[in-house]
């Protein structure tokens, strides 16, 4: 099924809101702004206004074509060097270091700037055509009215991806306010199929609606904010808060054959996807097979290849000089390449053991996707995110903050080390691909470090494979960003025992789906739109005629 206008999410609500907003009259970033508020209220741990991410705008009627990027930013009050002794490990898929305690993956001290309510609002009143108030108030509705609990959102709760890391379940219930969210009078998790009771947020939504962004930042709720801070230990103050800006840049273009991708600057993820797609398109995949045992070899060794780069080259730009020239240069593509087809085998570098060996889907699946085009051509792509989510929710304010310190590095002197007012990267890559002047595909994915490898796999099936973006998006993946080969289990064991057979490590995830969620957008000759949503989220696409 085709539609005029189309918008793609990991939660129905969220789509339902965005078509709706688009009936209304409203345009591609009014309905992405309120898909995203109320993505916050259904699926609270995956994103919120306590986030962060990136926003990529293609408004051609405006003559517009940029990013917002709202990345979480480190407190003030943070430095490079304060927990240097308290490193066990890096975790296997790089996303993140193990510490003592677990400071800097869940409570008081993992929260940076958040980014996401200043982004939201600058967007949707600079870009769209509803009131403020009008995008804000499906949120206030559904937060009202209650959040019934997805598959998805429980089995995020509950799964231990065996990184290390903190599970959910345990930071739902690090405060008051988040045991009497998440959890029954008698202290059990909530399942599928129950409703969330959050009053507390509906009158912040409310609160926000009418103040905007400012009251977040400046006013009431940034009072509240800092004296929860200042009562727990926390980095985070309302000086930060003041001091937090958004960043507007340009998109950063790459090349894959006869098509442009444009997709986010450092600290995104979006040189990864460019310098991967530019390695692999030295060889022809087709050829090779999709999905074959030497399509996975060379597919995983260009994610190596990129994944090392980023460890070493890519962090905040205005703290780190990131030799982006460089890595996004055809001629290293063409080198890297050389190396791969001569049989190199790349090493990924991690500190220390991260996370178990065998049978581990190495994935956060904190994030979550907002892929939408309008009737008059207006396209938006939005990753956003809590990182993995802190645990804390403030009394009174309904909302979880992000946890994005457990992704710094916290030895100094490195791309993605600690530092006042600074970003960390982020595997987010919200990508448009163009043919000529003309949109194809807007992409994007939640999945930790795994986005930039699934919207790799995702952009390859329908780029370079021809298949419909739901067959795309459908198609079994895989990853490496580590020294082994991660794979879903509907790869089939003949393709890993070949490469088993070469040497490979590989780790079998038992889930069917996974390596990231893609969600996007495809635009036909006609000017016509078709959507997925990931099968391996709780979401859907939907269209508007007319």
């Amino acid at each position: 099924m085709t539609s005029a206008a189309m918008i793609s999410t990991p939660q129905p609500e969220a789509s339902e809101t965005g078509v709706e907003i688009l009936r209304r009259g409203g345009n591609a970033v009014d309905a992405a702004i309120a898909a995203a508020l109320v993505q916050g209220v259904v699926d609270p741990q995956m994103c919120g206004i306590a986030g962060f991410g990136s926003l990529q705008l293609y408004l051609p009627a405006k003559g517009f074509h940029g990013f917002i990027d709202f990345h979480g930013r480190t407190p003030a009050a943070a430095r490079p060097d304060m927990w240097q002794d308290l490193i066990e490990g890096e975790t296997r898929d790089g996303f993140g270091f193990l510490l003592k305690g677990r400071v800097n993956d869940a409570g008081y001290q993992s929260i940076t700037v958040p980014g996401s309510l200043k982004a939201y609002f600058e967007a949707q009143t600079a870009h769209g055509v509803m009131d403020w108030a009008d995008v804000v108030q499906p949120a206030i509705e559904q937060a009202e009215a209650g959040a019934v609990i997805r598959p998805h959102v429980h089995f995020f709760w509950t799964e231990d991806d065996g990184m290390g890391r903190v599970v959910v379940s345990e930071r739902l219930a690090m405060t008051p306010a988040g045991r009497r969210i998440y959890f029954r009078p008698d202290g059990s998790l909530k399942g599928p199929g129950e409703r969330l009771d959050n009053p507390d947020l509906a009158r912040t939504l409310r609160l926000i609606a009418r103040e905007g962004a400012d009251v977040f930042y400046l006013g009431e709720i940034a009072e509240r904010i800092e004296a929860d801070m200042k009562a727990n230990g926390g980095l985070l103050s309302t000086q930060d808060l003041k001091d937090y800006r958004t960043r507007h840049v340009e998109p950063l273009w790459g090349r894959f054959r006869d098509f442009l991708v444009a997709s986010n600057q450092p600290p995104g993820g979006g040189v990864m996807l460019i310098e991967m797609l530019q390695i692999l398109e030295h060889f022809d995949l087709r050829a090779l097979g999709h999905n074959s045992a030497d399509y996975l070899r060379v597919v995983c060794e260009a994610m190596k290849r990129a994944t090392s780069d980023k460890d070493d080259f890519v962090g905040d730009p205005a703290f780190f000089e990131v030799p982006l020239a460089r890595l996004t240069d055809p001629a290293y593509a063409r080198e890297l390449a050389g190396r791969i087809e001569a049989g190199e085998v790349a090493h990924v570098e991690r500190y220390g053991a991260g996370g178990r060996s065998g049978g581990g889907q190495p994935e956060s699946k904190n994030t979550t996707q907002v892929s939408v085009a309008d009737a008059a051509g207006n396209l938006v792509s939005m990753t956003h995110s809590l990182g993995m989510p802190s645990g804390v929710v403030t009394e009174g304010l309904g909302f979880m903050y992000n946890g994005c310190m457990g992704v710094f590095d916290p030895r100094p002197g490195r791309a993605n080390s600690i530092a006042p007012g600074k970003a960390r990267f982020s595997s987010i890559c919200p990508s448009l691909v163009f043919r000529g002047e003309e949109p194809r595909l807007v992409i994007g994915a939640p999945g930790g470090t795994q986005i930039a490898m699934g919207v790799l796999q995702a952009t390859l099936n329908v780029l370079e494979f021809g298949m419909p973006i739901l067959e795309a998006i459908c198609a079994p993946r895989f990853s490496a960003t580590s020294d082994a080969i991660d794979v879903t289990n509907r790869i089939p064991r003949f393709v890993t025992r070949a490469l088993e057979a070469r040497g490979y490590r590989v780790e079998r995830s038992h889930l069917s789906y996974g390596i990231a969620a893609v969600h996007g957008l495809e635009r036909h000759a006609d000017g016509s739109w078709s959507g997925a949503a990931d099968p391996g989220h709780d979401g859907m696409a939907l269209g508007v005629e007319g």
